[in-house]
């Protein structure tokens, strides 16, 4: 009596523990399918209809109050403002944002270039500004080619000094009004400074402390003999002695 009850406790746990097994498997299959399909989907900006409007209705209005500087705006990348503008209007424009109530972008958070050679105006000077009491960003964007220098946005944004620099660097392109590039030679025969009084660069005849343009090549330690490696001497041959025969 004790063994077969023993063997009916022993079976039922066996079936239920195999029908926990299928159940919990079934789930695993379950939630597989879900877990792959939310792992493929790219990570993405979600895009907000209120925020697009928004922004959509801040660039109609920033254009309607300067129409002479702002050639096109548009939101791209969903929540992105981009405002494109004349080169005459960098000053201007940004003066306006920076100032303005509804505006507030005080803050530029990076100036850059980008170079395509097949336009007529190859470079594209991008500005990046934050409003951090609106918690909001916008993008404006000029033009201009080889030769045509823009007003520099340092009056606005001191934090442009840095910037317009390595644009400089790294695209030989200037801004105007900006007396910190750098452009001037370690040698030559002409130098250039920034003059307060005429408020621009002048050229100068070089004066240099030492004659830098001279450069010698050869070892330092040449100019040291005691510091020279001897060189073997001939023997001394005394009266009667043959030279030693050269191999």
């Amino acid at each position: 009596m004790a063994a077969s009850l023993m063997r009916f406790v022993r079976g039922g746990l066996g079936r239920s523990f195999n029908i926990a097994s299928r159940s919990s498997c079934l789930l695993q299959q379950q939630a597989r399918p879900q877990s792959s399909s939310s792992e493929t989907k790219p990570t993405v900006r979600p895009k907000d209809a209120v925020t697009h409007n928004q922004l959509a209705a801040f660039g109609e209005y920033v254009a309607e109050m300067m129409p002479k500087y702002i050639q096109q705006v548009q939101v791209t990348c969903y929540n992105e403002l981009e405002v494109m503008i004349h080169p005459d209007g960098v000053i201007p424009v940004l003066t306006f944002l920076r100032d303005h109530t509804n505006a507030q972008f005080r803050n530029m958070t990076d100036l850059t270039a980008v170079d395509i050679p097949t336009r007529q105006n190859r470079f594209e000077i991008v500005y990046n500004l934050l409003s951090l009491r609106y918690n909001s960003r916008i993008r404006v964007k000029t033009y201009t080619d080889e030769l045509t220098p823009v007003d520099s946005a340092v009056p606005v944004h001191i934090a442009a000094s840095w910037y317009e620099r390595e644009v400089w660097d790294m695209f030989d392109y200037g801004f105007e009004g900006h007396p910190f590039r750098k452009d001037f030679p370690l040698s030559g025969y002409v130098e250039v400074r920034y003059d307060d009084e005429l408020k621009r660069v002048v050229a100068e005849p070089v004066e240099l402390a030492q004659e830098f343009r001279k450069f010698d090549l050869s070892t330092p330690w040449e100019v040291f003999p005691a510091h020279r490696e001897p060189k073997d001497a001939a023997p001394k041959l005394e009266a009667g002695d043959k030279a030693p025969e050269k191999k």
